[in-house]
């Protein structure tokens, strides 16, 4: 796929690393040379020197037979109008904004053909703010991603020692809780001097105290997963209540504007170091969350604080050495879970492993919503894992026994690459294409499956996997796509 890229700045060079290496042709347009020299030397890219919302500039990087644009310079309106110049002049196909403001969500007016053009809105500051909300929701993990619309989910976590399904084969978990529905597709355990080696999940496979744990499962049932890997026996949850913000920029201002809409559910407070901008803050929160001026650093705040008391400590200012500082203060304070917002991929290598719980990168929690546009065939859901090195799917299954190489088909009977794992089905959702069509739709319950290899795959399902290897994922949607009869 020919792919330009607005802005070379850190979301710009996050997609650019995650795309060149699935063999697209890029370019990327940025008014800095330096930047786009650096880019060029690191990835097989092209650069070019400009404002992409002068049609030579977009001429010049190829935009009269692109097939994508992904607009993410610094400013909203740069990227709304680059948007509109490629569908009128260059009728480029797919074309894709990050905008920061809130006023266009839900304005089909403004973003649709006859406004902006733009096909799809990314915002890194929501993405965030709901992956941060799921965290919350779920304490025990370390990364919860949705599938099917939410019925189903993908977590991690870190097993514990004393959790009920620590020190056992998966095999011998399946026997004593048969009725437990998931599927462990991977783990990540640590060996000394040398990063976490992926671990090839089979019956044989034993669960070590301090694996990361890659589980997929239906929703209602993520809750259990947790308890029994990462809680031990009898041990009940501790729901996070007491929530400490250290920043009070764009993302924190968001999620603690979603939290306090559960009033009495939060105890919320945000650290600001600047004084207009804590007077900003607390004219557009709610009066149950306190807003501090501060150094979200300073040893003597947290302790008045009460952050022993803190269940999650959240470190979320523009700057990565205040977030690691400010986290692994917390925690020795007495926090009971931290998480940094680190931009540069080498400090959140750095940090993995460490006292900081998680360590998110503002790119990889966005980088799924792009990924789908750029996947082959019917690709509903794309998550980036592992710092973008593993990957979780959701293909949408097509065509009939003719047309495809899956439908009718035992699992046992697909050509799956080796290390691919297939983590669960989702049968009976409505089919948008269907829909479009006019057929009638069936009005079953959604099924949540763990698949067996007697278990046959049906036209319309919905099949998640979890690929260790991003190099995997062209054999996986070369398998799942339809012959040209089907259309």
């Amino acid at each position: 796929m020919k792919i330009i890229i607005l802005g070379a700045g850190r979301v710009g060079q996050s997609v650019a690393d995650s795309l060149v290496s699935e063999r697209n042709d890029i370019t990327v347009i940025d008014t800095n040379a330096e930047r786009l020299r650096d880019l060029e030397s690191r990835y097989d890219l092209r650069g070019v020197v400009g404002s992409g919302i002068e049609p030579n500039v977009l001429a010049e990087a190829g935009a009269h037979d692109t097939d994508l644009l992904i607009a993410c310079a610094a400013q909203d309106e740069t990227n709304l109008v680059c948007c509109k110049i490629a569908q009128l002049m260059f009728n480029i196909p797919k074309r894709i904004a990050r905008v920061r403001s809130t006023g266009f969500e839900g304005e089909e007016r403004l973003v649709g053909p006859e406004g902006f053009a733009v096909d799809r809105i990314i915002c890194p500051e929501e993405s965030l703010t709901r992956y941060i909300a799921k965290l919350i929701d779920y304490p025990e993990a370390m990364q919860v991603r949705e599938f099917a619309g939410g019925r189903a989910c993908l977590v991690s976590v870190r097993a514990r020692v004393g959790a009920p399904m620590v020190g056992h084969t998966i095999g011998d978990l399946r026997d004593k809780a048969p009725e437990l529905a998931m599927r462990m597709v991977a783990i990540y355990r640590r060996f000394p001097d040398e990063p976490d080696r992926f671990i090839a999940c089979d019956g044989r496979t034993r669960i070590e105290p301090g694996d990361e744990v890659f589980v997929l499962a239906a929703q209602e049932r993520i809750a259990d997963v947790l308890g029994a890997l990462h809680r031990p026996q009898g041990q009940p949850s501790k729901p996070v209540r007491r929530i400490m913000i250290a920043g009070g920029g764009r993302v924190g201002l968001r999620l603690a504007r979603q939290l306090a809409q559960a009033p009495g559910r939060f105890n919320i407070k945000i650290i600001e170091d600047h004084a207009d901008r804590c007077v900003e803050l607390a004219s557009s929160l709610p009066t149950n969350v306190l807003v501090l001026q501060g150094d979200t650093t300073d040893e003597d705040l947290l302790g008045d604080e009460g952050i022993e008391e803190v269940d999650l400590f959240l470190a979320l200012t523009d700057d990565d050495e205040d977030n690691i500082m400010s986290c692994l203060l917390a925690k020795r304070m007495g926090a009971s879970r931290v998480l940094a917002l680190i931009n540069r991929r080498s400090y959140a290598d750095l940090m993995h492993g460490t006292q900081i719980d998680i360590a998110l990168s503002p790119a990889q929690a966005m980088l799924g919503e792009l990924l789908a546009y750029v996947r082959q065939g019917d690709v509903q859901a794309v998550h980036s894992l592992r710092r973008g090195v593993a990957e979780a799917l959701e293909i949408v299954v097509r065509g009939d026994r003719k047309s495809s190489r899956v439908v009718g088909r035992k699992v046992s009977e697909l050509q799956l690459p080796r290390d691919v794992h297939m983590g669960l089905i989702v049968r009976g959702l409505p089919d948008a294409y269907d829909v479009s069509q006019g057929a009638v739709q069936d009005l079953r319950e959604p099924e949540v499956i763990i698949p067996r290899s007697s278990t046959v795959i049906e036209s319309n399902d919905h099949v998640v996997f979890f690929l260790p290897h991003k190099r995997l994922v062209r054999d996986v949607e070369k398998l799942f796509r339809v012959s040209a009869t089907f259309f």
